[in-house]
């Protein structure tokens, strides 16, 4: 069980972590999990050239280091990276001095400062550890597109219908999500764009 929003109750408690970017342009921000993909993140990259977006990708280093034409395409595109870790490790079933050894090791191929736990599993000793190398990005809103319970409307619906300006939403450019990322992405970009909203990838400070 996960929760598909972040309620907003949760972010004074974990002041270390990152979980919207409130602005007054209407700008949210479109991420991607688990790649690079050699076959669907450039169908992503085609997805965002051609509603003229922008957004950011969390890469797994060992998936970067073994695609980084991909990695480099993505930034070519004027989008932004961040760490997803090297072997994509729970925080919380991962003692602190390999879980950040981990994450070191990422930096190898994913050169940024943006860092996303994968599963969103990070213990507080880790992310104090963290702070200040890295900015730590979780989410708002999960499409849960890797989820084969839900359907593509679903994932649209879990997308779409509490975004507001600073949402920060995860999609996954992945195997197990491809079935409904693509369909549920163009459909997202498609509302966002009616609604008003710039999508813009989170600056790599």
């Amino acid at each position: 069980m996960y929760l598909k929003h972040t309620p907003s109750i949760i972010n004074p408690l974990a002041k270390d972590l990152v979980f919207d970017l409130p602005n007054d342009r209407k700008a949210i921000y479109v991420t991607f999990d688990d790649g690079p993909h050699p076959v669907i993140t450039p169908e992503v990259l085609r997805l965002l050239d051609q509603h003229e977006v922008k957004a950011t990708f969390f890469l797994i280093g060992k998936h970067a280091e073994a695609h980084p034409g991909i990695v480099g395409q993505i930034l070519d595109k004027g989008h932004s990276i961040g760490s997803h870790g090297y072997d994509h490790l729970s925080g919380w079933k991962t003692n602190n001095e390999d879980y950040i050894a981990d994450i070191a090791r990422s930096r190898k191929s994913v050169d940024s400062t943006l860092f996303r736990p994968p599963y969103g599993e990070i213990t507080l000793a880790q992310s104090k550890a963290l702070k200040e190398d890295y900015s730590i990005v979780m989410w708002t809103d999960l499409s849960a597109d890797w989820d084969d319970k839900y359907s593509i409307d679903d994932c649209f619906r879990f997308a779409t219908h509490k975004v507001k300006p600073g949402s920060i939403i995860v999609f996954h450019d992945s195997e197990k999500a491809r079935p409904r990322m693509l369909a549920t992405l163009e459909k997202a970009l498609e509302f966002y764009t009616e609604q008003g909203y710039a999508m813009e990838a989170i600056p790599m400070r």
